[in-house]
């Protein structure tokens, strides 16, 4: 039987949005007994004196790529430090399974898979037994990649896929459904899902509109066709039954900043028809992904090792130099793609070329050819007031769009110059925008970290502070809460969340991790869902 918990003299911000109230809670057994007055004293265990600060549930990321690093960091000392509790993996069309064929999957997913990996499940359900047999200091809920179905099914290859291919592609998505998956997402600007037409699309999101998954989409574009993008993914998941969450959503480039507005206006109208569609944000003005992004499709039909030939080619890689030299004036210039791996991370592709005294777009070439087509970067390709924008709609949840769990004491700490997001998201919602510029008030900012997550995802034992409901729960300090990462110094840790509590058990006491590891694979159960396709 797991201990009892008191906490006691804090102030209470359900999750609901409602305004906090001094308050405590009673623990017993993972679940929260009572929601009580700030002054009760009642027996029990372990008593946290929150001493006037803040008491939530704990904070439930919407866009995580903890699948591809969590197992060599179990502990996920990153996120509770910043109160996270429960991540939604397998974002981006990118997922650990279904393992087919294991070193396609391994060779394609190389920019996300940090070591310590062993790949030694085929799909979600033995995934999730190798996960909780380690134990895990949050819990994860898995979605699974179309990007991962296309490389069990099609390979790497630039094309349509027959009737039966499609086919196994829709039962092993609806088998991952039948196994306990949240979700199923697209990476549309990643190969090879940027090699599906909409009927491809359409046929997978009705497969999981038909199982009840969400449809989690890193729409086809975020640039110039930004609002093209979002009504491809509205029309997917209107056609398909299925509800819809928007990943990260911004408009990339300068001439495109702004269009963040019309696209909440498209989520908003979509919704007054009936759609169940929401979005999240990560609070930074700058993206992180693969350098291979910037590649035109042709470059990356058949994968990674198809590319690493065409740069060994003299007349292929001319071509590829050309196709990167116009495309960089419609797109990110070169001065803003700082490399975050390898062993020339921390300077600009501008920088690096100039160094070398070549084009930028053969240096964007010879670094996927040093580090063997795994490139890591981060875009400062955003505007800032256009993130704040999309912020303050209140569709929009909180998602990291992180992958690092590692804390000081874990292999793969400080290696790399990786986005600031990974370690300071939640703390820099609550710091930042929230105290220092006012712009959501605490308890909405909870809320989107909190319940609205949870609702997207169906589950509504999480998120909340009541009696009954699982007793994940953070306790910070709101006028101390801070994100001291950033992109000079990324690899440090949020301060000011003092105690975290996963199903009850304390994972972080006084800002220190306790080691535990109760955190499990959530399974998605017909009881979750929220609805198909309405609101």
């Amino acid at each position: 039987m797991a201990e009892s918990v008191l906490i006691t003299d804090g102030v209470v911000a359900d999750g609901t949005g409602t305004a906090p109230q001094p308050g405590g809670l009673l623990i017993e057994d993972g679940l929260i007994t009572a929601v009580l007055p700030p002054d009760a004293r009642l027996p029990a265990d372990r008593v946290i004196a929150a001493g006037g600060s803040m008491i939530t549930p704990g904070f439930i990321d919407l866009h995580s790529h903890a699948d591809f690093t969590i197992q060599g960091s179990p502990g996920a000392v990153s996120q509770l430090h910043q109160g996270v509790t429960t991540l939604l993996t397998g974002n981006c069309g990118f997922s650990p399974f279904p393992v087919l064929d294991k070193d396609r999957l391994i060779g394609a997913t190389s920019f996300l898979s940090a070591d310590g990996l062993d790949w030694s499940w085929t799909d979600p359900a033995s995934y999730a037994e190798v996960h909780d047999r380690t134990g895990l200091g949050v819990n994860l809920a898995l979605q699974v990649g179309h990007n991962a179905l296309r490389l069990a099914v099609l390979g790497e290859d630039q094309r349509e896929p027959t009737r039966p291919e499609l086919d196994r592609m829709r039962r092993l998505l609806s088998e991952a459904a039948g196994q306990g998956v949240f979700g199923f997402s697209t990476g549309l600007i990643y190969a090879p899902g940027r090699y599906a037409d909409t009927a491809e699309v359409d046929a997978l999101v009705a497969e999981a509109g038909a199982n009840g998954l969400l449809y989690s989409t890193h729409v086809r574009n975020e640039g110039d066709d930004l609002l093209p993008a979002i009504e491809e993914a509205i029309g997917a998941a209107r056609r398909g039954g299925a509800r819809l969450e928007i990943s990260h959503l911004k408009a990339v480039g300068p001439r495109n900043f702004g269009r963040v507005v019309d696209a909440l206006d498209r989520i908003q109208l979509a919704r007054q028809d009936g759609l169940d569609v929401g979005c999240d944000v990560y609070p930074y003005d700058a993206s992180s992904t693969t350098l291979t992004a910037r590649l035109p499709g042709w470059a990356m039909d058949g994968g990674v090792p198809a590319l690493l030939d065409r740069l060994a080619d003299p007349e292929q890689r001319a071509r590829l130099v050309a196709d990167l030299t116009s495309a960089e004036r419609g797109s990110l210039s070169a001065d803003r793609v700082t490399i975050a791996s390898g062993t020339v991370f921390g300077r600009t592709l501008a920088a690096i070329a100039a160094e070398r005294g070549i084009s930028s777009a053969e240096a964007t070439c010879q670094v996927l050819q040093e580090q063997h087509g795994a490139v890591s970067v981060i875009n400062h390709g955003m505007d800032a007031q256009d993130v704040g924008t999309v912020l303050r709609h209140r569709l929009t949840a909180v998602a990291s769009d992180g992958w690092i769990m590692a804390g000081p004491d874990d292999p793969g700490w400080q290696v790399g110059h990786p986005h600031p997001r990974n370690f300071g998201t939640f703390t820099r919602v609550l710091g930042h925008y929230t105290r220092e510029r006012g712009l959501l008030d605490l308890a909405e900012a909870v809320r989107r970290m909190t319940s609205l997550p949870a609702s997207r995802l169906g589950l509504t034992d999480r998120g909340v502070l009541r009696a009954g409901a699982v007793a994940d729960v953070a306790v910070f300090d709101a006028a101390a809460i801070d994100d001291p990462a950033d992109y000079a110094n990324p690899w440090q840790l949020s301060t000011g969340v003092t105690d975290l509590l996963v199903a009850g058990t304390p994972v972080l006491t006084d800002g220190t991790p306790t080691g535990a590891r109760p955190g499990r694979v959530l399974r998605r159960h017909r009881s979750h869902n929220p609805g198909v396709g309405r609101t």
